[in-house]
């Protein structure tokens, strides 16, 4: 079941808003690389949509994003294409498992935004949840709005604010990357999402 911005989160206490000085302690090195008036507001709407309410969500959300993205600095896959990424082309099973089915599918549909999306399902399917045709143009999921709801709608989509409120950030890394890659560079990232949003803005 999916979750939205209407799931209730019981006995757990709502965060407030994050302020421009928390982001920047959680990413310092977005400032020069990004206009910061561009992301937190667009971070702070997509997470309340998408529900991601509480501390150690926020916390979690915001180190995978962290990681994912480098800090919101590399927001889309450099395609060569190399060996791996001609693997995202029809016909074979990757593509197939990507639901890239045309030619040229697997740079059109290459990885994109804050928790890199690939694949024509993953477009088509987290567009339709935001309601933009991410399918027609995929190369607006690296634009500030669109990326933070399309990650926090992947967020929801797989059921993480659950395992981030038990602790279970291992199994959150699992679910966005399928394995443990660049595991203890997320822990501190989130270590220190937790610190800041627990002192407050």
């Amino acid at each position: 079941m999916l979750e939205s911005a209407a799931t209730p989160v019981a006995s757990v206490q709502r965060a407030p808003e994050m302020s421009e000085a928390q982001l920047m302690a959680i990413m310092p090195r977005l400032q020069r690389h990004r206009s910061l008036s561009d992301w937190l507001p667009a971070l702070n709407k997509a997470m309340a949509e998408f529900g991601i309410t509480t501390v150690p969500q926020r916390a979690a959300f915001l180190a995978q994003v962290a990681f994912e993205s480098t800090e919101m600095r590399i927001m889309e896959e450099a395609w060569g294409p190399r060996d791996f990424q001609l693997r995202y082309e029809p016909p074979n099973s990757l593509a197939a498992s990507l639901g890239n089915t045309q030619p040229g599918d697997g740079q059109r549909y290459k990885g994109r935004g804050l928790i890199q999306i690939t694949g024509r399902t993953n477009y088509d399917s987290l567009g339709k949840r935001i309601g933009v045709d991410l399918v027609d143009r995929p190369e607006l999921a690296i634009e500030p709005d669109v990326a933070a709801r399309v990650a926090a709608a992947f967020w929801a989509q797989r059921g993480l604010n659950a395992l981030a409120d038990s602790g279970q950030f291992d199994l959150i890394t699992r679910r966005i990357n399928g394995g443990a890659m660049g595991q203890a560079e997320r822990q501190r990232y989130f270590e220190q999402a937790k610190a800041v949003l627990q002192a407050g803005p």
